[in-house]
């Protein structure tokens, strides 16, 4: 099973946007979809390399899209 992350930061509508738009994709493929406070999480390297880039989503651990993310390149990304 493949594993999405959603970097994001509280207050980021874009955030919530591509967390609404992504999820149906991500279930759909069988994939887990968590979300990631950048300023909350325990490591406080995920502020420093994603900063203000939020939202980024990270597929098994490697950057796979920043503020847009397109559906179809998802779900070909997850097949």
């Amino acid at each position: 099973m493949k594993k999405v992350e959603l970097m994001v930061r509280e207050g980021c509508g874009s955030c919530v946007r591509v967390a609404e738009q992504i999820r149906p994709v991500v279930e759909k493929h069988g994939a887990s979809l968590s979300l990631v406070d950048v300023d909350a999480s325990a490591d406080p390297e995920l502020a420093m390399e994603y900063g203000d880039r939020v939202p980024v989503v990270v597929i098994d651990g490697e950057e796979f899209a920043c503020w847009e993310v397109d559906n179809e390149d998802l779900a070909a990304e997850l097949s």
